[in-house]
C-alpha cells in the first residue's frame, strides 16, 4: 500500500458502539475527521436489538456478527468520504478488515488487551503520546504494515489525543438515543 513512502494522513474514520442502557440494544457510530479529529461527517445506526432466536442460533459469534455486519458495513459504506484509516477499540471490529478495503486499526492503552499473543508491550506498536502512550494493531491482513501505520500516527497522536473522539462518539449515541426517545 505505502510503496515505501509515509502516506499522508487526511481523513480518519473512529468507529464506536453504545450498548443502551434502557436494554433497547447496541447503537454503532462512526465519526468521519480530518487528520486534526475535527469532524467531517457523523453516522449513526439504530439501536440493534438481538432476539433469544438469535442468540440460539449465533451462539458466541453474535456479538461479532453485529458489530461487523449490521453495524460496521453499513457505516463505512454509507459514509460519503474517502477515508485513510478507521481506528476502533473493539478488538471485535478488525474482522472488517476481511470484509473492506480501508485498513482498521485498533487503538488501545496499557490496559486494554492485544488480541496478538504476547504481543501487547511490543515496542512496534507503541506510540509514545502525552497522555503516556497507546498500542496499535490490526488484523494479520495488515499487520506487516503495522511499523508504517504506527510512523503515520506518531505525529498526529503527540498533538491530539487518539482515543477522546470514541468518547465523542459516545456521548454523541447517548444524545440522539435520547432525543428519539423524548420524540
Amino acid at each position: 500500500m505505502f510503496e515505501g513512502e509515509i502516506m499522508n494522513l487526511r481523513k480518519i474514520a473512529f468507529l464506536e458502539t453504545l450498548t443502551l442502557d434502557d436494554d433497547s440494544g447496541i447503537m454503532g457510530a462512526i465519526l468521519l475527521t480530518d487528520s486534526e479529529t475535527k469532524p467531517l461527517e457523523f453516522r449513526v445506526t439504530a439501536p440493534i436489538k438481538t432476539t433469544d432466536f438469535q442468540k440460539t442460533l449465533y451462539g458466541d459469534v453474535l456479538l461479532e456478527h453485529i458489530l461487523v455486519e449490521l453495524i460496521s458495513l453499513p457505516l463505512i459504506n454509507a459514509i460519503n468520504e474517502e477515508v485513510d484509516f478507521i481506528l476502533v477499540k473493539d478488538p471485535l471490529f478488525l474482522g472488517i478488515n476481511n470484509k473492506q478495503g480501508i485498513r482498521v486499526i485498533r487503538v488501545y492503552d496499557a490496559e486494554g488487551q492485544s488480541t496478538n499473543q504476547g504481543k501487547n508491550n511490543d515496542e512496534v506498536n507503541f506510540i509514545k503520546t502525552n497522555e503516556g502512550g497507546l498500542y496499535l494493531e490490526t488484523s494479520k491482513k495488515y499487520e506487516s504494515e503495522l511499523s508504517e501505520i504506527k510512523e503515520i500516527f506518531k505525529s498526529l497522536a503527540e498533538s491530539r489525543n487518539l482515543v477522546e473522539p470514541f468518547d465523542r462518539l459516545k456521548a454523541a449515541c447517548q444524545q440522539v438515543h435520547l432525543q428519539k426517545i423524548n420524540d
